[in-house]
């Protein structure tokens, strides 16, 4: 009859479409798994996961979205259980500090950050730094804020190193070692052979620090500028 053609018709065109299903899905097992890599952020690629015992002074880490570099920290072993570690953090964006104190094992995530180099060019009238960066030669403004701790330490054509989180310019590092040149400083004195004598001396900077006595203005020394203090003679 006209209506069992038609049943018979419709089961045909079904068993084709699952057919053609069943074709479609073996072929796709079967592809390259490159179709099937799944899709990463950038920050995935860029933060690595550590625990406690790669923490290190210097490490930046990330903190609830926020970056924070390890000031310093110590490990407090116990007679009984793991280990302890407590950290001392400095938020790059807000300059607060914070002190954690974590388990052995805890899990941190390396913060996402960009550093480029860059040369002192000015400071503004609200103690805004300008720089320029090396290989762009762009202009690029540092806020007050984030240049408070090196206030006085940054010399006029000094090569730095910037930090950016986020886009945004989070730090400023400066050079281990320098030649400033003293600015000002009392004459030395005839017939003084004092050993280990030291006097104040205002650098091309602003800073002041200590210096040997028989050291003149306007002569060009050696600083270490993470202790601050007189290396020799440039």
């Amino acid at each position: 009859t006209i209506t069992r053609l038609y049943k018979d018709k419709l089961i045909i065109m079904m068993l084709r479409s699952v057919s053609a299903f069943l074709a479609l899905s073996s072929a796709a097992a079967f592809a390259p798994n490159a179709a099937f890599t799944p899709r990463t952020t950038s920050s995935a690629l860029n933060m690595v996961a550590i625990d406690t015992s790669d923490i290190k002074n210097g490490l930046t880490v990330e903190l609830d979205g926020e970056p924070y570099k390890v000031m310093n920290f110590s490990i407090m072993k116990q007679a009984r259980g793991a280990a302890k570690t407590t950290i001392k953090f400095k938020n790059l964006m807000r300059g607060n500090t914070i002190e954690n104190t974590y388990r052995s094992g805890e899990k941190f995530e390396t913060a996402m950050i960009e550093k480029q180099t860059a040369v002192f060019t000015y400071m503004d009238e609200n103690k805004n730094y300008f720089f320029m960066d090396s290989q762009t030669f762009e202009e690029l403004a540092v806020n007050a804020k984030i240049m408070e701790d090196l206030e006085g330490w940054v010399d006029e054509g000094m090569e730095v190193t910037l930090v950016n989180f986020k886009e945004s310019i989070i730090e400023c590092v400066l050079p281990n070692n320098h030649v400033y040149t003293i600015a000002e400083t009392e004459p030395n004195v005839k017939g003084n052979t004092a050993q280990g004598y030291t006097k104040p001396a205002t650098l091309s900077s602003g800073a002041v620090i200590q210096v040997p006595g028989y050291l003149e203005s306007g002569e060009a020394i050696n600083v270490d500028t993470g202790n601050k203090a007189f290396t020799g003679r440039a």
